[in-house]
């Protein structure tokens, strides 16, 4: 028994990261939760549940709670939470200290929902820590220093475009044109193209296996099954790596200006630094094929894909339970603070 631990939690949209101080990273589950709707009993979590999404009966529920980086379902969120303290798996006197990613975008309100949920979760106190920030600090970045870097986190909800300095964001821009936003528009595309509707699991499939936001030397094509919007039967149709970027191209445009935003908003000095730094791309998105391109052709910024792009926000938490004691809990403010800086 000891008398207290300090917990990470990267709580993404998609899936959540387990960090325990002294530990490091302890589980990787999806954001995902079911439960039996009439009598509210908690039956799955993580993994299991995401197995569930599509397939339950009328009395039970299996949802994602967290959507676009803010919590969707606040009683779903508490009970993930919960679960997750849970699988730290050592006993207590005290209640633990958890420290929660959050995205730039987010308001006071959706700050305090997200820190009531935690405490009503079992959390003694709730310190919150930008996701970009995070992610800085697990690419590796030196962000103590008066010198600018430019972060963009593209996950799962929320493409977090940032430039940091003195450990702080001094420009930011949060956007929804992320992961989950580029499997729509495959869907989309497919529908519109072929009359064919594809479920989720597929579209991020095929984003997996031939998607591109920039041209490849070769031209890929593969073939995918969804059932006719005319006859209702099963169909397979044929989609090339082309035609993906073409559907990408609205989704793609729009982190390219979020990114355009933020350099045109930064103070001079800062910008001069981050073309000699570069741009650093983290987050499960920035793995997507020739996305470093992409922005290095739209800002002639050096721009680069951070080691385990996918865990920087993580590594980032992990690294920041460290300086817990000299961090301020509760509600950090980041919408009062961007109204201050305009």
């Amino acid at each position: 028994m000891v008398l207290g631990r300090d917990i990470g939690i990267d709580l993404g949209t998609s899936s959540v990261i387990l960090s325990v101080r002294g530990r490091g990273i302890i589980a990787r589950e999806p954001s995902v939760v079911a439960m039996e709707k009439t009598t509210g009993r908690l039956m799955k979590v993580g993994l299991a549940a995401e197995r569930m999404l599509g397939r339950t009966p009328g009395n039970v529920a299996a949802i994602r709670p967290i959507h676009d980086g803010v919590i969707f379902d606040y009683d779903m969120t508490e009970r993930l939470i919960e679960e997750l303290i849970k699988k730290t798996g050592t006993f207590t006197l005290f209640k633990p200290r958890l420290l929660l990613s959050v995205s730039s975008g987010i308001s006071e309100v959706e700050e305090r929902a997200v820190i009531d949920a935690a405490i009503q979760a079992g959390a003694r106190k709730v310190y919150l820590i930008e996701s970009a920030v995070a992610a800085a600090l697990g690419a590796g970045i030196d962000i103590s220093r008066p010198e600018g870097h430019l972060i963009v986190d593209m996950g799962a909800g929320t493409t977090d475009i940032a430039v940091i300095s003195v450990s702080g964001v001094v420009e930011a821009a949060s956007l929804t044109s992320a992961g989950n936003a580029f499997n729509d528009a495959i869907i989309k595309y497919i529908r519109r193209k072929d009359n064919v509707l594809i479920g989720d699991a597929t579209a991020e499939e095929l984003k997996k296996s031939i998607g591109s936001v920039f041209p490849r030397k070769e031209n890929t094509v593969v073939e995918v099954k969804g059932r006719c919007l005319l006859t209702g039967l099963p169909r397979v149709v044929s989609i090339s790596s082309n035609e993906i970027i073409e559907a990408f191209g609205d989704v793609t445009q729009q982190i390219v200006d979020g990114v355009h935003r933020v350099l045109e908003n930064t103070p001079p000095e800062l910008v001069s630094d981050i073309s000699e730094n570069g741009i650093v791309l983290t987050g499960g998105g920035s793995m997507l094929w020739g996305m470093d391109r992409l922005i290095e052709q739209s800002t002639s910024i050096t721009t680069h894909i951070a080691d385990d792009a996918e865990l920087c926000v993580a590594y980032g938490i992990n690294k920041s339970l460290e300086w817990l004691n000299d961090m301020n809990d509760g509600v950090i403010n980041l919408s009062r603070r961007r109204e201050l800086r305009g």
